[in-house]
């Protein structure tokens, strides 16, 4: 048996909106940490697929980046991110969330006491309900016949006064991604005490050597090199009996389905975040163009909001990334 987990993060370089990152643990009935990786896809192929369309109607998983459509088509443009996650979602909580509210209290993912994420958001956001059941009911279905279950799917929210707070104390958004990532590997290795837990997580920037972050979150934990390429960077962790594998990979959401799922929970968690955000300003500025953050436009989007954030009296330094 093995527990084989994925980590990834979205909203990386945006100056608008959290910095997310997402986990996903899978227990695979054929397999242990001594073999590679399994194949998910191939093992799931009766309800997942990696393309957005399928004739098939299978759910597709893949590096989030890949799933999002372009705005303005008929069609919206978070149809199979939604789609994807929510499957799962049901899988894990037994039903389809109404609301954003309950998806975030689902993945552990707190919503911060912002005014501009004051509304809810009611899902889906595309499809209708029983439409949602039906791929959720066929992906358990095959998950059952495969000997695979979903043990826990997770996301951690941060915030830009925290990577703000972080930015004065001279640490780097870089450090910030990482130790969030650490800290859901050690709720993987938490949810299973008496197994030995496989985790991957995508590869962060140009980095090979992650031993003195990994002793640094686990301080009393013996660390072992079991190898660092320019692909590969593996580790050993024993904490008093108790082993965990972390792997940093380049490419890793191509590789290995839960950190493609990771990816999608967290893109997802923040497009809600964004929709919200967005919502907020357009309520008072009806003809305001939204934003998904990103630089040049998050520029755009201030500058018009500039107005509005005085007359609110609004906090810049929440909203704003200066990192």
């Amino acid at each position: 048996m093995l527990f084989y987990a994925g980590i990834d993060e979205a909203g990386y370089g945006p100056m608008l909106g959290p910095l997310c990152v997402g986990t996903a643990l899978f227990q695979v009935e054929e397999g242990d940490a001594s073999d590679g990786a399994p194949d998910l896809w191939a093992l799931l192929e009766s309800a997942v697929c990696r393309r957005p369309t399928d004739r098939k109607r299978r759910i597709a998983i893949d590096d989030s980046k890949t799933l999002k459509g372009a705005r303005g088509s008929k069609a919206h443009p978070l149809r199979h991110l939604e789609r994807g996650v929510l499957a799962f979602v049901q899988e894990l909580s037994g039903d389809l969330p109404e609301d954003d509210e309950a998806l975030l209290r689902i993945l552990g993912a707190e919503l911060a006491e912002e005014p501009w994420y004051a509304n809810t958001v009611s899902l889906p956001l595309s499809g209708e309900p029983g439409e949602h059941r039906i791929a959720a009911s066929m992906l358990g279905r095959t998950l059952e016949e495969a000997g695979v279950r979903l043990c826990q799917l997770g996301c951690e929210v941060i915030e830009p006064p925290q990577i703000n707070a972080a930015a004065l104390g001279r640490e780097r958004k870089s450090e910030l991604n990482l130790s969030a990532a650490l800290r859901l590997a050690e709720g993987v290795r938490q949810a299973c005490p008496d197994a030995h837990p496989r985790v991957v997580i995508d590869r962060q920037g140009g980095r090979t050597s992650y031993r003195e972050h990994l002793a640094h979150a686990w301080p009393d934990a013996g660390i072992r090199i079991l190898g660092e390429t320019p692909k590969i960077s593996r580790y050993r962790i024993d904490t008093a009996g108790s082993l965990l594998t972390v792997s940093f990979e380049t490419e890793s959401e191509q590789n290995h389905l839960p950190v493609a799922l990771a990816s999608m929970v967290a893109k997802w968690v923040r497009e809600l975040h964004m929709i919200r955000l967005n919502a907020f300003f357009a309520s008072r500025m009806p003809e305001l163009k939204p934003t998904a953050g990103y630089v040049q436009d998050g520029r755009r989007f201030m500058q018009e909001i500039d107005p509005l954030v005085r007359s609110l009296e609004l906090d810049e330094g929440r909203l704003v990334r200066r990192i």
